[in-house]
């Protein structure tokens, strides 16, 4: 795929797949931890209101990120609200809620 330019997914199983993990590590790259004063960590991203993780560890608190921003992308996408685009990764979102599994 090129970069730099959006790209809307509107394909099969293995294309929606491949635009989350993109999009996903495009979050990742936003993302914004901080420790907390028990010692362990939160993390943020700014461009997905809500999204927000913790872990024990600074990697517990990366898996449990991972985990809140595909949740955050699939109750979006089943409720037809949009979803930002971040770093030219865009997922299109139809106008009808859908089912996604």
């Amino acid at each position: 795929m090129e970069t730099g330019k959006a790209k809307l997914c509107k394909c099969g199983p293995l294309i929606i797949s491949s635009m989350f993990a993109e999009y996903i590590a495009a979050a990742l790259r936003r993302a914004r931890y901080d420790t907390l004063e028990n010692g362990s960590f939160m993390a943020t991203v700014d461009s997905l209101p809500g999204v927000i993780a913790t872990g024990k560890t600074i990697e517990e608190c990366r898996e449990d990120l991972i985990e809140v921003i595909e949740e955050w992308i699939t109750i979006r996408l089943q409720r037809g609200l949009s979803v930002p685009a971040l770093d030219g990764c865009t997922i299109g979102v139809s106008q009808e809620p859908m089912a996604v599994v």
